[in-house]
């Protein structure tokens, strides 16, 4: 399994460290034994006291970035927590060879914040013990992303593909200090241009080309974007709101990025599977996948056009939003999280927009032995056939350790895949054609990109993997939600613009009651649109999954492609309990417990899902299953129905109906069932 493999390969680490820090250390350094021992010294005085970072120092000196508010060496002094990946003076000298220099000195401003910023990841501490050999899922003060692997032979671990990390997990006051044998950069490079350097991938950078989409893989940075003057920032998070029984402190991202994800397809893998060794081969291979789909197309012979069979092709490989390996779905590497599901049940899995219009692509974490990994379009639980019968491998992705190189650039990724990936009839009809669960922090590419869709704690007092509830007061909970603004959340339109309606995601809890451990979650007197993801042709149940019984709870109205859906939807306590929850212990037998359903489906309702729990934070440990939460505390709501063409866009909105400035809707997860699963006269709907 390449489930976290840098837990494997920490132990040999450790010792690699013992050896390599003779090189590095001198006679106060604290140690192997240390590494995980908190001391007193805060990241800046842990760096001065040591001579080997005294070069170091003297960048973090004159290093303050672009708002020029504070000496970088100042900023490690203060209270906070801090990811810094501390270069050595053989590091720096490094560094200044290559600026042909002498002296830090004689380097510029900025060459020293270029150093400084890249070194030094914000409001969180990762130990090598907290993430999985893939992406840190916060930035660096530079704005850029840093990939962690691990040589799977010599054990040596790696950022971004070229700085050792040769000594690691020194606790410090304020965060975790890593040594590295190279100055950490980023890669600045746009996607389109980072994309040509790779000389295994050139008939998808063709098509790219061709097809002009590339042209779409420019944007970076939002210019218009701003969180507002009566909104809080994210160095001043202190807007609070009661969300249920907890009190959340919002802040809103500096800045809103662009970003696009790629899954290729490398030249051997064509040649070898489909014998294509150029541009008219692939071309041929698109108009095989997407004639017999769009047959009124077929004759588009533009490839700029985007019916053109090419063009859908290569646009359906690319996703515009962030997502590392392990944020595709939620089996984030730590063997906490995954814990929540039953996965001889059911894969943990997502679904996903393309940038080809109108197209979903699913992707799957199945606990398959020898095949577990992330895998695209796949169909089935584990490596077998689902309980309907059917199987799809689908197209294993690549994770970094097996790519061996830096996927990341300034505005997007990419990654290897070992099989062409398609909206073709195999997937429109067969792997789609089963109930989509979409979870809510998946809707919009700014959750995912922002890093609001299963942040770490961005308390700022409070590391881990996961976000920890305390409900004693409104100031008792740090973690730190991600806040969004009317215009710059795409899928979302806040009707009644922000002043009425707040939204923000909050940070993944595993023992919460929402499906993968997060939820978007809306405030006030409410009014927003949120468009639907793309589904094949067929009609659609719709529902939503909700934990409602809170007093903070409003009345809401739900209204499917403009049209009203039933009465208004009670969410506070007593407001659902007109189906008269009954547990599955308390029905008895079988037959009791599918007549119960089907009753309270004929009323609108479904108890949650079986398959998935919630959980103890740090074990894993089963809590509550969500079908059995209790007195109806979580449901599933069926909101209504439509008749997709596979070419139209669908959109749910939801109006708040009582007058309550701080009314609270749960956003946790939506259904879209297909009719031949939930009305199947052969294979009734499972529970899971």
């Amino acid at each position: 399994m390449k489930i976290s493999k840098l837990k494997f390969f920490v132990a040999a680490l450790l010792c690699v460290s013992a050896v390599q820090v003779a090189f590095v250390s001198c006679s106060d350094d604290p140690g192997v034994g240390n590494y995980y021992t908190s001391t007193k010294e805060y990241a800046s005085d842990y760096l001065q006291n040591r001579e080997q970072f005294s070069k170091y120092v003297e960048v973090l000196q004159r290093a303050t970035g672009s708002e020029d508010r504070y000496r970088l060496v100042d900023l490690l002094s203060t209270w906070g927590l801090y990811t810094v990946f501390a270069p050595t003076n053989d590091a720096i000298d490094l560094f200044l060879e290559s600026k042909g220099v002498g002296s830090v000195a004689e380097l510029s401003k900025e060459d020293c914040d270029t150093i400084a910023l890249n070194s030094i990841i914000e409001s969180v501490a990762y130990f090598t013990t907290d993430v999985s050999d893939d992406t840190y899922k916060t930035p660096c003060m530079l704005g850029q992303y840093h990939s962690i692997t691990v040589d799977t032979v010599t054990s040596v671990m790696y950022i971004n593909s070229s700085s050792v990390l040769t000594h690691a997990d020194d606790s410090v006051a304020n965060g975790v200090v890593h040594t590295v044998d190279k100055v950490v950069l980023a890669n600045t490079a746009i996607l389109d241009d980072f994309l040509t350097d790779d000389e295994n991938i050139s008939l998808y950078v063709l098509a790219l080309q061709v097809t002009h989409m590339a042209d779409s893989l420019k944007r970076y940075i939002d210019n218009t974007y701003s969180v507002g003057k009566d909104s809080t920032d994210w160095d001043n998070p202190a807007l609070v709101k009661k969300t249920a029984v907890e009190y959340d402190n919002v802040a809103y991202p500096k800045e809103r990025k662009f970003w696009y994800t790629m899954f290729i397809c490398p030249d051997s893998v064509l040649k070898e599977k489909y014998g294509i060794t150029d541009l008219d081969g692939l071309k041929a291979k698109a108009k095989e996948l997407y004639d017999p789909m769009y047959p009124e197309d077929a004759d588009v012979d533009d490839v700029t056009d985007r019916r053109n069979s090419l063009n859908r092709f290569i646009s359906y490989h690319i996703l515009d939003r962030m997502g590392t390996y392990y944020q595709w779905t939620c089996e984030d590497g730590s063997g906490i999280l995954p814990n929540a599901w039953m996965r001889d049940k059911i894969d943990i899995s997502d679904y996903y927009e393309t940038m080809m219009p109108y197209s979903l692509m699913k992707f799957s974490f199945p606990d398959a032995g020898a095949e577990t990994g992330l895998y695209i379009n796949r169909r089935g639980v584990a490596g077998h056939a689902d309980e309907r019968g059917e199987f799809v491998r689908g197209a294993k992705v690549t994770d970094l350790n097996e790519m061996k190189i830096n996927n990341l650039c300034a505005n997007g990724s990419y990654f290897y895949i070992d099989d062409i990936v398609a909206y073709d009839r195999n997937t429109q009809e067969k792997v789609l054609n089963e109930r989509m669960r979409i979870d809510a922090s998946t809707l919009s590419p700014d959750f995912m990109t922002s890093g609001a869709r299963g942040i770490y704690t961005q308390s700022g007092v409070q590391g881990g993997r996961y976000g920890i509830l305390d409900n004693s007061s409104t100031t008792a909970n740090k973690n730190t939600c991600y806040g969004f603004k009317n215009g710059y959340v795409k899928n979302f339109v806040f009707n009644n613009g922000d002043g009425n309606t707040h939204l923000h995601v909050r940070p993944r809890t595993p023992s919460m009651w929402s499906y993968q451990g997060d939820e978007v979650t809306i405030l006030g007197n409410f009014d927003f649109t949120v468009k639907l993801p793309p589904v094949p042709k067929g009609e659609y149940e719709v529902r939503l999954a909700t934990c409602v019984e809170f007093e903070s709870r409003g009345i809401v109205q739900v209204y499917l492609d403009g049209e009203p859906q039933g009465i208004p939807f009670d969410m506070r306590p007593n407001g659902i309990t007109l189906y008269g929850w009954i547990s599955d212990g308390d029905l008895g037998d079988d037959d009791a417990i599918a007549a119960f359903d089907k009753s309270i489906r004929n009323l609108g309702w479904m108890k949650g899902p079986k398959s998935y729990y919630n959980i103890n934070d740090n074990t894993g440990a089963h809590n509550d299953c969500f079908r059995d939460l209790g007195n109806g505390r979580f449901v599933r709501k069926i909101l209504g129905h439509f008749i997709s063409d596979g070419k139209t866009e669908h959109y749910l909105r939801f109006q708040q109906k009582l007058d309550n400035p701080e009314g609270a809707m749960n956003f946790d997860f939506l259904e879209l069932c297909p009719s031949t699963v939930y009305n199947n006269e052969y294979i009734a709907e499972d529970k899971w």
